[in-house]
């Protein structure tokens, strides 16, 4: 929507909620009680919030002046005739609960009065929304959490999988299928496990799984649980169940999910778009031990599961799919060969790290971009065994940094990263190079050289030999923890994620039925927010109804992404997780690599300026109910 459409809708909206005459020039007070300079809406009216001047904090009760025919629309007020007098309040103010106030006008039922609040509501919400607003969203935006100068990075780096290469959905089934197989015939599950098949879009990336419970579970920022997104096996957990398992709470302790890659003592996270196929297969097995009374140990099942997935990458089953295949599986080629081209056409240097072996990278590259597909790379690497590839060696780096290269003679014993049986093992894995056939060689590498492949290696010789740091480098990949925490954390790359799940989403933001459902959402739940002052029993009742609509209304959207889960980036109002990690772990996120083509390699991605819940005076519930955060701001303004 364009900015003066914005302002327009807002400054409507804001002369419809305003009901409250002008104050007097001398009611500074109530003008100072806003705590906001909203210069935008004042429309040359100094710095109230308000376009009338009024309070927005004043008592929202004189807004029942226009919903009810027993006020003469001509009187002042009520809620503001003490400002007219001065210092002195007069007698004739409308009740409020828990208060005593003596009044002359006819007293409004509060039932009434509520739903006359609500219905005026309606009306706002459905004014805001006009024709054509619902296709806003663009899936081809890239996403700026950081600014980003497009001019400024001279070489662009890559994962394979899920970035240069982006796969076909039929993939997930082969490898549940595969895994499933696993199961049964080399840890001896049931046969009765075959009679689970693949759910497409039963689970999304992102989701917790807690080992030792065997539940899955989508968790906010704040880790807490989204209650109504607990799953044991294949049926939701009822919302006092999970209270009774976590001990009253639905908040999941910093310990257990403290792992920087995804994996506490007692949750997993799982963050890769090949995670999808394991989270069905762990619901499906779940859910068939307890369909059948077999008692099981729930961490014994999740390792299975766990190694069972693992063996279809492992003895190269997926690989030799795709390979087989490649116009099954592979799409969009066309667009990476676009991006690719672009680049080294605008003398971007590039290389490729991945962990996916060379045969595999070589097949899916020549389809995409032509047999000599390694001319456009300055430096190829494959088996590179991420996420250890950009952090091994980082303590000896510090070390040597804060000691000196001869700091672990201060040491008896080193041990770091002590993943047995690679116990005994270099922390360093040397490059190796390939030849063209892919067979390793035995010269040392001195140099990292356009056109060689070379294996394993590690962050630490590859700045060395390249010398590529910081911000003038931009790494993409889709794996949050894997491709991209260290880099941006501990070697200041810029990092842009790949988040494919990012065009189905926005095609659901886009609906009408999302944006009036989560429009009224923020309304209702303003609404409530300021009626809770009212707590007589009819009031009460009220607020019930309208607590009640919110939660269905909460479950529409939730449904509208994903019915057991929702969207990826939400849970309610907080953000998940993985969306949490997002922000944090790349500058850039879009939904692939061909929404490069969509901005000149010039641009610079601005981040939007997202409110703070102390600096909005725009937020959706304070449009629609005006700006008052805090219940009698009016009467505790004198305080100071």
């Amino acid at each position: 929507m364009s900015c003066p459409k914005l302002r327009n809708m807002g400054r409507a909206l804001w002369q419809r909620s305003n009901r409250t005459p002008h104050l007097s020039p001398s009611a500074k007070i109530q003008a100072f009680a806003c705590g906001r300079m909203v210069s935008g809406l004042s429309d040359g009216q100094g710095g109230n919030c308000c376009k009338s001047g009024a309070n927005c904090a004043s008592n929202p009760s004189a807004t029942a002046m226009a919903d009810s025919p027993s006020l003469s629309p001509s009187s002042p007020s009520p809620a503001h005739r003490h400002q007219v007098v001065g210092n002195k309040r007069s007698e004739e103010s409308l009740a409020m609960p828990g208060r005593s106030y003596s009044s002359t006008v006819t007293k409004i039922d509060p039932k009434t009065y509520l739903w006359a609040r609500y219905n005026e509501m309606k009306r706002l919400v459905h004014d805001l929304i006009p024709p054509g607003v619902c296709n806003l969203l663009n899936p081809s935006t890239i996403y700026a959490n950081n600014e980003v100068n497009l001019d400024e990075v001279n070489i662009y780096g890559f994962d394979y999988d899920y970035t240069l290469a982006l796969y076909s959905n039929s993939l997930d089934a082969m490898i549940y299928n595969k895994a499933r197989d696993f199961l049964m015939e080399h840890y001896k599950y049931p046969q009765g496990i075959k009679k689970y098949d693949y759910i497409p879009n039963f689970a999304t990336r992102g989701l917790h799984y807690d080992i030792q419970k065997g539940l899955l579970m989508k968790i906010d920022a704040f880790h807490y649980i989204q209650l109504g997104t607990v799953y044991r096996g294949l049926r939701p957990v009822p919302d006092e169940e999970v209270l009774q398992m976590y001990g009253g709470t639905h908040h999941i302790p910093l310990h257990h999910v403290s792992g920087f890659y995804g994996k506490g003592p007692k949750m997993k996270q799982f963050m890769d778009v090949f995670s999808i196929p394991e989270m069905t297969l762990l619901a499906a097995t779940n859910d068939f031990f307890i369909s059948n009374n077999i008692e099981y140990d729930p961490v014994h099942l999740y390792k299975d599961v766990s190694d069972a997935v693992g063996m279809v990458h492992i003895k190269g089953y997926m690989y030799k799919w795709i390979m087989q295949d490649v116009e099954k599986f592979i799409l969009r080629g066309d667009e990476t060969y676009a991006v690719l081209h672009r680049l080294v056409s605008n003398g971007k240097k590039l290389f490729l790290i991945t962990n996916s072996p060379f045969s595999f990278v070589d097949k899916g590259m020549r389809y995409m971009v032509g047999k000599d597909w390694r001319e456009f790379f300055d430096v190829v690497i494959v088996q590179a065994d991420k996420p250890h590839f950009f952090n091994d060696c980082v303590k000896d780096k510090g070390m040597r940094y804060m000691v000196g290269k001869d700091w672990r003679e201060f040491f008896d014993v080193v041990i770091v990263q002590a993943d047995k049986p690679h116990f005994f093992n270099d922390c360093v894995k040397p490059f190796r190079r390939l030849d063209c056939n892919g067979d390793l060689q035995w010269d040392k590498i001195n140099s990292l050289d356009k056109g060689q492949i070379y294996k394993q290696g590690n962050l630490f010789d590859f700045l060395r030999l390249t010398g590529w740091r910081g911000s003038k480098v931009l790494y993409f990949g889709d794996h949050l923890y894997s491709d991209l925490a260290d880099l941006m954390l501990r070697h200041g790359w810029r990092t842009g994620a790949i988040v494919p799940e990012l065009e189905v989403e926005t095609k659901v933001v886009n609906t009408e039925q999302y944006a009036q459902s989560l429009t009224w959402l923020q309304a209702l739940t303003g609404l409530v927010e300021r009626m809770q002052m009212h707590r007589d029993p009819e009031s009460s009742k009220v607020l019930q109804d309208w607590l009640k609509e919110r939660e269905e209304l909460r479950a529409v959207t939730k449904n509208l992404f994903n019915p057991q889960f929702g969207s990826i980036f939400r849970t309610c109002h907080n953000p998940t997780y993985f969306s949490r990690r997002l922000c944090r772990f790349s500058d850039l996120y879009m939904a692939s690599l061909s929404c490069l083509l969509n901005y000149d390699l010039s641009y610079t991605f601005y981040p939007r300026r997202t409110p703070l819940q102390h600096e909005a005076p725009l937020w959706m519930d304070q449009l629609c109910t005006g700006c008052m955060k805090t219940p009698f701001l009016e009467e505790m303004a004198h305080i100071r």
